[in-house]
């Protein structure tokens, strides 16, 4: 690399956190808080990627690689903790149960939409054996009620169970939403990083750009995205549940995929202000 490359990259960085510093300040994060986090992102990063062998590195190893002084990898490392676990592990049953019921024949319209379930039934599927096969440790009344809180679900008089179709990009509360935010951002940002320091990209990184539109053509543009992009969630999601039962039967090393999709719109710079 070129003795000036990590300076140009310094601004390829720029591009990538503006809309992030937009993000931050609309929700009062000041810059020093970013520092902090910024500190312990770089040390964690360092011990968990850069390692020598099975060595996990010191902290002077650490203090090379990220410019961070000992002192504060030191006390950094002793810090660290998964302090967003428990909403990690409640978006994670959530998604779940909304993956399996999308996912599933058996759960599934001709179709393809997702069936009304009973709230209970003495056989034949329902919500409440849909949540006791993902997790038995919570109860299917606490699970229904914080869909029912998200708007994600509606229940009728006769306790049918009705799934918005919709559920599949994610609940709607803010403390999910801020979490599915790092983990989708930052899964494209992964794909997206991985492929330039590949000579060949390794993972599936597309985008379509067009300017000179009108708000109209964006418009039919955008309806038609969704449309397609909801059904290749759907059709992802089912194919993915299928393997997943699969694989569990014949063990072997297994992993993770995200897929993904969006599309986002501006006025062009030149346009006048409504």
């Amino acid at each position: 690399m070129a003795d000036n490359a990590p300076q140009k990259f310094t601004n390829v960085v720029k591009g990538l956190l503006r809309p992030l510093v937009r993000l931050l300040i609309a929700r009062g994060v000041s810059a020093p808080m970013v520092y902090r986090a910024l500190k312990e992102v770089y040390v964690s990063t360092a011990v968990e990627d850069f390692a020598i062998g099975t060595d996990r590195p010191t902290d002077s190893r650490v203090n090379i690689l990220t410019g961070i002084h000992r002192r504060d990898v030191k006390s950094i490392r002793e810090a660290i903790e998964t302090g967003e676990s428990a909403t990690r592990q409640k978006a994670t049953l959530l998604t779940t149960v909304i993956g399996r019921w999308t996912g599933s024949e058996q759960l599934r319209s001709e179709d393809g939409t997702p069936r009304p379930l009973p709230r209970s039934a003495p056989d034949g599927p329902s919500f409440e054996t849909l949540v006791r096969q993902i997790n038995r440790d919570i109860r299917p009344r606490t699970l229904l009620d914080e869909l029912l809180r998200l708007n994600l679900v509606e229940i009728d008089e006769s306790d049918m169970i009705t799934l918005d179709p919709t559920a599949i990009i994610g609940p709607g509360d803010q403390d999910q939403k801020a979490l599915f935010l790092a983990e989708n951002v930052g899964d494209h940002l992964a794909a997206a990083s991985e492929n330039l320091m590949e000579d060949t990209p390794e993972f599936l990184e597309r985008a379509v750009f067009y300017n000179n539109l009108s708000k109209s053509s964006i418009d039919a543009i955008e309806a038609r995205a969704r449309d397609l992009s909801q059904n290749a969630l759907l059709e992802i999601n089912a194919m993915a549940r299928q393997f997943q039962e699969d694989d569990a039967q014949t063990g072997g090393t297994l992993q993770r995929f995200r897929y993904g999709v969006y599309f986002y719109r501006e006025k062009a710079d030149s346009d006048p202000e409504d």
